[in-house]
């Protein structure tokens, strides 16, 4: 565990050493922000317009602003992956220290739970960043805290199953361009797999549409925790974790 700790802050100090956690921090700000002051802006007018009108309705402000930037948290997620990944191990094969990496008295699961950790714990960082903005809305709103954990946590499950194949990706190449765009790619793909929903259901719709990140994430945004939807993303996560394992090993047999 030990280990698993070290090589986790190792990685962390990393990004803060180079551009990465920089640009991260100031494009997810910006972005978020933009959402979260738009959908703010459009409650805000929506409720004085229905008051003006003089049929006032009950507005959800955990419906209408938290849910839709919970969505589209998720959806800057794809952008954001890819960064945090593409170094992981590609940038060590780039730099010649792979070799170092895999003849220390690290074992490989030590190795790639320690990676993985650290990127989990700097996307984590992210999302908790972006909590400063919620506290304008429970300090001049009463929005329900419990669907925004919930959401929060969904989000955390997705991004954690995405690093994990984002990770193998990187673990295989030794270009982080390559890395980054496949990684890039392959979760574009499991997103917009949710288009099949809409088409003639059949054994491979039903299969791809069980296999969109999408889909599995509604249940969390909407705050309801289904254990289908935890299971699917543990199951990603171990499933990128697992290839991660297999190619450090043909590493250590081909080196």
């Amino acid at each position: 565990m030990r280990n698993i700790i070290t090589i986790a802050r190792k990685e962390i100090q990393a990004y803060f050493q180079s551009p990465i956690a920089y640009v991260l921090v100031g494009a997810y700000a910006a972005m978020f922000g933009y959402f979260f002051w738009s959908l703010v802006y459009f409650f805000v007018r929506a409720s004085m317009q229905s008051q003006m009108s003089g049929r006032a309705m009950p507005m959800n402000l955990n419906e209408l602003v938290i849910r839709n930037l919970l969505g589209n948290c998720g959806v800057l997620c794809l952008f954001m992956i890819p960064m945090l990944t593409m170094r992981l191990f590609a940038e060590e094969k780039s730099r010649g220290t792979m070799e170092l990496l895999l003849t220390s008295p690290l074992r490989d699961w030590e190795i790639l739970l320690g990676k993985w950790a650290g990127a989990v714990t700097m996307y984590t960082s992210l999302l908790l960043f972006s909590g400063l903005n919620m506290v304008f809305l429970f300090a001049y709103g009463k929005p329900d805290w419990k669907p925004l954990a919930v959401g929060y946590l969904g989000l955390i499950l997705q991004g954690a199953a995405m690093l994990a194949l984002g990770m193998f990706l990187s673990s295989i190449t030794q270009s982080q361009i390559a890395a980054a765009f496949s990684t890039f790619v392959l979760l574009l793909m499991l997103w917009v797999f949710e288009w099949m929903s809409n088409m003639d259901q059949n054994t491979l719709t039903t299969v791809l549409t069980y296999m969109s990140l999408l889909r599995h994430n509604e249940s969390f945004i909407k705050g309801v925790i289904d254990l289908k939807d935890t299971v699917y993303y543990l199951s990603v996560s171990f499933f990128g974790l697992f290839l991660t394992a297999r190619s450090l090993e043909s590493l250590r047999y081909r080196g």
